[in-house]
């Protein structure tokens, strides 16, 4: 199984990261979190700032293009296997660095890919 950061995740049962969580979750792989306040989502806590994180196969990024500029560098320190750009948070600035890097990445929906099986 692909152990998951959510970047941008939320408390808020309404935000997809929230549901992302859980999805993940119900699909038997590992989340770890990150969000602007400290919480919780089905046992999982949400932590804030950037800690760090062994292995590391997926981000899913839940944060906009400008949000993301302060996190560039937390990202490419973790070296995940690839990113996802959810809906509203492609940023071909990132995507460079990933490229530069060889981390893969792809503009997808983490719902979807998990309710298709192309996660």
């Amino acid at each position: 199984m692909k152990t998951t950061l959510v970047i941008g995740a939320s408390e808020n049962t309404e935000r997809y990261s929230n549901m992302a969580m859980k999805l993940l979750q119900e699909y038997g792989h590992p989340v770890i979190a990150v969000g602007n306040k400290a919480g919780m989502v089905n046992g999982i806590p949400i932590e804030t700032g950037t800690p760090h994180f062994e292995n590391v196969d997926t981000v899913t990024l839940y944060l906009g293009p400008k949000n993301q500029v302060p996190v560039y560098p937390y990202i490419l320190s973790l070296k995940p296997g690839r990113v996802i750009f959810n809906p509203g948070t492609e940023n071909p600035e990132l995507q460079k660095l990933l490229n530069e890097k060889g981390i893969a990445w792809e503009e997808a929906c983490t719902l979807v890919l998990l309710r298709t099986g192309g996660y």
